[in-house]
């Protein structure tokens, strides 16, 4: 197959139900693997600077809940669970170009081994995408005057902060691609 072709590109895979054991699915293209890599690792930077925050890193926030006094200390606690939180909702973008976002694995309680409706991926997907890129953007609209706040990091820490927050803009957009490309792709299969 032609490396720049629109033609969707088909697999056999053998155990799969159908036929004679074998049936086709249609393949990722591999800029949209990319885009579900990209992003996870969207994510990761922010997630980074606020598990160092809560590992007792000074931030320069000098006011609030950032404050370094805080740290360690039990509001750690929420910083490392948002991360990882953030972290884990970015990991599930891969799913929509994995096998087990199309077909439920087979230790799965009950459910294994069943398709996965395409709705009820697409349309979490799609509001979280919707959700994301809406709420990265406003931040990103206010971020000049929450940093000249009082109390804000200043210098070098805040051009850290801002690089570690600046690659969750390509969050929304990156998961709004791979979820087009999910439909795109199962829409004919569901």
């Amino acid at each position: 197959m032609a490396s720049g072709s629109n033609v969707a590109a088909r697999a056999y895979v053998r155990g799969e139900p159908g036929g004679a054991g074998r049936q086709t699915r249609l393949l990722v293209p591999r800029g949209v693997r990319w885009a579900a890599h990209g992003a996870v690792l969207a994510v990761l930077p922010s997630g980074l600077w606020r598990v160092a925050c809560a590992f007792g890193w000074d931030s320069g926030f000098r006011d609030g809940r950032l404050n370094p006094e805080n740290f360690p200390g039990a509001a750690s606690f929420y910083l490392v669970g948002l991360s990882l939180f953030a972290e884990l909702l970015a990991l599930l973008t891969l799913g929509l170009v994995r096998r087990w976002g199309e077909v439920l694995p087979e230790w799965v309680p009950w459910l294994g081994g069943r398709r996965i409706p395409v709705a009820a991926a697409v349309v979490p997907a799609g509001l979280g995408a919707a959700a994301v890129t809406a709420l990265t953007w406003v931040m990103a609209l206010t971020w000049g005057t929450e940093m000249s706040t009082e109390g804000a990091p200043g210098g070098g820490k805040a051009v850290v902060m801002t690089a570690c927050y600046a690659p969750l803009l390509l969050w929304g957009p990156l998961l709004a691609v791979v979820t087009v490309a999910y439909w795109r792709r199962r829409r004919g299969s569901a």
